[in-house]
């Protein structure tokens, strides 16, 4: 993730990716939302009991075109539209297709339009998996079962196209993609990539931690929802390119399909991102105006109280770690991090620029002899810096390099001892 960031402009992060709150920011979309909830609420209800008809319509009827166009039309009373751009190409006879993941119910929406099966790949078995859409392909112990399962299913020329999500997980779907695993395109050499989009008025698509059941919920509880769906040209794996390559050409091609960016977050890092998220609770919720602007909030007097205190808490503990960096620095990438390691991280590597002043110098250039005093044995070596300026670029690059190592094992050290049995157990 850093490599891509240094490339070009900063990849989006997982806070980015992933909406952690289902109500608006905008007080005016709020007041909106409360006036129409009693709306919504009578809409839930009656939604909850046609539901139950749709979803006997599509066990009773067989898989054809006079199916989908009935489910099709009976799920638009539901509030769920699907449109599509262009329709799929028959001709194309591509048998994976390769979609984004927004929301739980991606694959019901593609299947709405064309006949497809998506595997259950976790989550529970037997009727719930095939009352939701799901293909259960049996045992799935190990990724290579689960890929000779799949290639056993699209050897037989009458099975429907399988639809996977090399994401793996769902975003908002308005900033970035995730990394793509490259275990779907080593199913078949050919597939054919998916866009999707999702729109609905008032509250966020889908939140990071949200199950499909209150998923089902909110999108009874909304007027509508609208599912677009893109069908991009199939690709073909080029001879001399890997599973990998292949996997990355496709992600850049629906990454410039949707408007987003193709990022390097994996599905591993929106779990960790979700766990810190549980074990730091974000600031209480406060409505803000809407502002035209585009960009992350910025600290300002006029945020609460407790976002003051709770800046300013972890300002000072940056601040024990790397006495030598001004205050103000520190507050400012604290409002675009919101996050002690990462601020730590930024200011160490040199993403931050900042001017230390001599009276906060001294107490980081004594720092690690105190401490050896105090802890002989876990302290490490202080390098000394040259006090002579070397002639030689080579000779003063490695001196930078040696006083930025120390440095940041000094401050790792510190910020170890002092918070490191917190550390401990948050991340368990």
């Amino acid at each position: 993730m850093e490599a891509a960031a240094a490339a070009g402009p900063p990849a989006p992060g997982p806070e980015r990716l992933f909406d952690a709150h289902r109500l608006p920011s905008d007080g005016l979309l709020l007041l909106s939302l409360l006036l129409y909830a009693p709306v919504g609420l009578c809409l839930l209800l009656l939604r909850l009991f046609l539901g139950l008809h749709v979803f006997l319509v599509s066990c009773a009827l067989p898989d054809s075109a006079l199916r989908r166009f009935v489910v099709r039309v009976m799920c638009a009373v539901l509030g769920l539209l699907v449109r599509q751009s262009q329709p799929r190409q028959r001709g194309l006879r591509a048998r994976v297709f390769i979609a984004n993941h927004v929301t739980h119910f991606d694959h019901n929406v593609v299947n709405l339009l064309t006949s497809c099966n998506a595997p259950m790949l976790n989550g529970a078995s037997g009727f719930m998996c095939w009352s939701r859409g799901f293909l259960e392909v049996g045992s799935t112990g190990s990724r290579a079962e689960l890929l000779e399962s799949l290639k056993a299913y699209s050897s037989h020329g009458g099975n429907p196209p399988l639809l996977l999500f090399p994401e793996e997980a769902t975003t908002n779907g308005r900033v970035g993609l995730l990394r793509f695993s490259s275990w779907p395109f080593s199913i078949l050499d050919v597939v054919q990539p998916v866009g999707l989009q999702v729109q609905r008025p008032f509250i966020a698509v889908s939140t990071a931690d949200a199950s499909w059941v209150t998923e089902l919920l909110w999108t009874f509880f909304v007027p509508f929802t609208i599912y677009q769906v893109r069908w991009l040209p199939s690709v073909c794996r080029q001879p001399e390119e890997t599973r990998e390559e292949l996997a990355v050409r496709v992600q850049e091609l629906l990454a410039l399909e949707l408007g987003v960016v193709s990022t390097r977050v994996t599905a591993a890092d929106k779990a960790e991102h979700l766990k810190r998220l549980r074990h730091s609770p974000p600031a209480p919720y406060v409505p803000v105006p809407h502002q035209p602007s585009a960009g992350r909030p910025q600290a300002s007097p006029s945020l609460p109280a407790t976002e003051d205190t709770r800046l300013m808490g972890m300002a000072q503990r940056v601040k024990e770690v790397l006495p030598h960096v001004p205050l103000a620095v520190i507050h400012k990438d604290l409002a675009q991090t919101n996050c002690v390691d990462a601020t730590i991280a930024n200011l160490l590597e040199g993403r931050v620029p900042f001017t230390p002043s001599e009276a906060e110098e001294e107490p980081s250039l004594l720092g690690p002899s105190v401490s050896n005093a105090q802890h002989p044995t876990s302290a490490p070596t202080a390098v000394q810096p040259q006090k002579v300026f070397s002639r030689s670029p080579e000779a003063r690059h490695l001196s930078l390099q040696e006083r930025k190592h120390a440095l940041f094992d000094y401050a790792r050290r510190r910020y170890t001892e002092k918070y490191g049995m917190t550390q401990s157990q948050g991340s368990r």
